[in-house]
């Protein structure tokens, strides 16, 4: 068999890249994802009467519940397993995170099973998120700046 063959019959056996079909995917659900929070925004503004940063605030809580809804009643996972990366929008990725565990552990009790475990994967971002925060509002107060 001559290397040329043996390339043709390599690449036959290969399985197909589904790439493509998975960005496409990422890309459709997290932007209906996020034509979801802005139709949420959009409304609060219009009936509710909300100006810009709340009707924001209300997109964000409302994405998160929904976010952790869904986790617990098992139908995010399959959205995921779906979409892939798009469901890592983040305010909905950062709820099924923090819901997940709890859920995952939850036959182990409350307080040690579901509490314990509720920030095991989101705790050291928070953490870091936090402290971060507090390290660089430091430095600047310390700076001086005007």
């Amino acid at each position: 068999m001559t290397g040329r063959a043996y390339q043709r019959r390599v690449n036959a056996l290969l399985p197909r890249s589904r790439t493509g079909l998975m960005c496409l995917k990422a890309f459709l659900v997290g932007g209906l994802i996020c034509c979801l929070g802005q139709l949420i925004s959009d409304l609060g503004r219009m009936y509710l009467h909300l100006d810009k940063e709340q009707a924001g605030a209300l997109c964000s809580l409302s994405l998160i519940f929904l976010a952790g809804l869904l986790t617990a009643l098992g139908v995010f996972d399959k959205i995921a397993a779906f979409a892939g990366a798009g469901t890592v929008v983040p305010i909905t990725g950062f709820a099924n995170s923090v819901v997940a565990p709890a859920m995952e552990f939850r036959s182990e009790g409350l307080i040690t099973g579901t509490a314990a475990k509720l920030f095991q994967i989101a705790g050291p971002v928070l953490v870091y998120g936090i402290g971060s925060s507090v390290v660089y509002g430091l430095i600047l107060y310390f700076i001086g700046t005007e």
